[in-house]
């Protein structure tokens, strides 16, 4: 999908359906939190959200002491719903970044990432081309002994989302894109039970990347 077309997609969809009604929508980010706890990251390692929409997670992590955070999507209309819902304190890093996961300018400038965060974006990236460059872009910034937290539609899942194809993975997939440089640690499927009461299965999966 064009730049463009997809940043118009989800503006959109942002603009016009409430937060809570979203398909992707979590009252509390458990499954996600509970594999940042195995990191056992300090409380000032740079987290990476990629295509983090107005997730509930970032919530999450400041009140968990977390000081250090990058959120993106490509949607601006996304990340100033979540901005409005934030409360940020004094003494955090919190830094809001629009760009194309896909495409990117402003995210190469990252390095050093302690934690690659991907809930529900990598499966919507359908093309060979676009598969690379995000890959090619995490491999970029993640630092040696970072950890990435890949949870997509598993290939058991759903094939559209938000009226879009989407790209089904497993761990083994997901192994094999990024490469003998990261080992998987855990790696688990889940129902996810959306606003409507629809169920999507996901892959869950946390990986490190190699000293």
């Amino acid at each position: 999908m064009e730049q463009e077309t997809r940043k118009n997609h989800w503006d959109n969809t942002y603009q016009k359906n409430p937060l809570t009604s979203l398909g992707w929508y979590e009252e509390n980010s458990e499954k996600t939190l509970n594999l940042i706890e195995v990191c056992n990251l300090p409380k000032d390692a740079l987290l990476f959200n990629a295509g983090a929409g107005a997730t509930t997670l970032i919530q999450d992590l400041l009140k968990k002491n977390f000081t250090n955070i990058i959120v993106n999507d490509i949607s601006s209309v996304a990340l100033s719903e979540l901005r409005k819902n934030l409360s940020i304190p004094k003494n955090v890093n919190l830094n809001f970044l629009v760009d194309d996961l896909t495409n990117p300018t402003e995210l190469l400038k990252l390095k050093n990432v302690d934690l690659w965060n991907d809930r529900a974006v990598l499966h919507f990236f359908t093309s060979e081309e676009e598969q690379t460059n995000y890959f090619n872009l995490l491999k970029a910034v993640v630092k040696n002994e970072g950890y990435v937290i890949l949870a997509e539609f598993n290939t058991e899942g759903a094939k559209k989302c938000s009226g879009l194809d989407v790209f089904n993975y497993n761990e083994i997939m997901l192994q094999e894109r990024l490469g003998e440089d990261f080992k998987l640690l855990k790696a688990f499927n889940h129902t996810y039970i959306q606003p409507s009461g629809n169920p999507r299965e996901f892959v869950y999966t946390l990986f490190q990347r190699k000293a």
